[in-house]
């Protein structure tokens, strides 16, 4: 393991365990769902079909009464692994649900009385997941030595040093693991990355391998904004590894993991099929003390080596020629989550990035310019609003195999009203319909 410091206030964070279960169920239900072939249907309150502009979609339910799935990923045998916030890691097979956790970690993610955000959050299978079996997951932990008197040591931080602290007084850390595959469970739980910045709040959480094979990962601000422009701290970045956790040569910074910063709590990486352009959605201030009373100013950006996106300077389209501005803006927010390009059969979404909205709870189309997508560059054109208001809070949003997107719930996290099944996986495929909900780029 190759291990970075990431700022002078934390000392080195010892390894933390990782248990796995072999028998045990938590909050998530042996439910298995259908077979792919015939996938079940969705909630009675979810329409069958769902009309956008020029196309209604079709919406069907893979599997139910999930916890929280956060991230997914697809191997090449057909398996897809799904993180669940709480600490697992399960697998969908077939179509079916298996009952038993593939893995689970001892994350911090329940909390009542905060409603936290962390927990596991990304997962990453590796490029050559078909050989090494190797799968990468991102979670949120107590450091090592505040582990055992975790709730005591929670209380007395938001008692005494308040929930916008400085960096020193925060008892998390997230880690990135390397877990294998073997005999249908993750075993040998290796930390690859550790002490990077975390809280309950802003956790960041994105994980994703890039066309190059090195390991990106999102680190939020923590609630700790004035780091984000902070060179000695990881904080409100988008951070670029080599698999084993060491720093590539070719980083903006030598030796650094830093590949763009001033970002706020980035929530969702992909690339452009085609330009292999990085794009990041990213959660913007929600009237906070300490943010100055702004709100709504969600991003999307074009993440680009070097950039600096400006908070808390700024945020949103600032026009600071010190800063980077995003190429969408959404105001009011819609607290965008996972995000991919399509790459299906549907000829007209060819291309298009998808983006789950949770307080929006909507999928969200956006078309970019093509001519500047040729020159390196992202324009929007236009965006479309799909499933509004129809299963709730949509987190996670991946391009699957099968030419069809998946999306995941999130009305279990504590700020949605979920249904008896929540939480789902579902697939979205695409039908001729009428014009309904465009939303264009002008009128923002």
């Amino acid at each position: 393991m190759t291990r970075m410091r990431t700022n002078r206030w934390w000392a080195a964070a010892m390894l933390g365990a990782v248990w796995m279960s072999a028998c045990k169920e938590t909050d998530s239900v042996r439910e298995k769902g259908p077979s792919a072939s015939a996938p079940e249907q969705p909630p009675a309150d979810v329409p069958a079909l769902l009309t956008t502009s020029g196309v209604a979609v079709a919406v069907d339910t893979v599997v139910s009464n999930l916890e929280v799935p956060w991230s997914l990923d697809f191997a090449p045998d057909g398996r897809v692994f799904v993180t669940e916030r709480g600490g697992q890691v399960r697998v969908i097979e077939n179509g079916v649900l298996r009952a038993e956790p593939w893995a689970e970690l001892p994350v911090f993610a329940r909390e009542p009385q905060i409603a936290p955000e962390s927990g596991l959050m990304g997962i990453a299978l590796a490029p050559n997941f078909a050989s090494s079996g190797h799968v990468f997951v991102l979670g949120t932990f107590w450091k090592r030595s505040q582990a055992p008197l975790s709730r005591t040591i929670d209380k007395v931080f938001r008692r005494v040093a308040g929930v916008f602290s400085a960096r020193a007084a925060i008892p998390y850390e997230n880690r990135v693991y390397r877990l294998t595959d073997r005999g249908a469970r993750g075993v040998d739980a290796t930390v690859v990355i550790d002490d990077l910045p975390a809280n309950f709040y802003h956790a960041g959480g994105a994980l994703a391998f890039g066309p190059d094979g090195n390991l990106y990962v999102a680190t939020g601000e923590a609630l700790a904004s004035t780091f984000s422009n902070d060179p000695e701290i990881a904080s409100g970045r988008i951070l670029r590894y080599r698999p084993d956790g060491s720093v590539p040569n070719d980083n903006p910074i030598p030796g650094s993991p830093v590949y763009a910063s001033g970002l706020r709590n980035p929530q969702a990486l992909a690339w452009h099929p085609v330009r292999n352009l990085l794009i990041a959605t990213e959660h913007g201030p929600s009237s906070l003390p300490h943010e100055g009373g702004r709100s709504g100013m969600d991003e999307l950006n074009l993440v680009t080596p070097g950039a600096n996106y400006g908070w808390p300077v700024v945020a949103g389209r600032a026009g600071d020629a010190r800063f980077v501005d995003p190429v969408a803006e959404w105001s009011p927010a819609i607290a965008p989550g996972g995000i991919a390009f399509y790459t299906g059969p549907y000829a007209p979404w060819q291309n298009n990035a998808f983006v789950g909205g949770l307080r929006g709870q909507q999928l969200r189309r956006i078309v970019f310019d093509s001519t500047a997508a040729a020159a390196g560059q992202l324009k929007v054109i236009q965006e479309e609003v799909l499933l509004s208001q129809a299963v709730g809070r949509i987190r996670a949003v991946r391009m699957g195999p099968d030419g069809q997107l998946w999306i995941t719930t999130s009305n279990r996290d504590g700020r949605g009203v979920p249904s008896a099944r929540d939480d789902l996986v579902l697939r979205v495929r695409a039908r001729p319909g009428p014009n309904v909900d465009v939303v264009p780029v002008s009128g923002k």
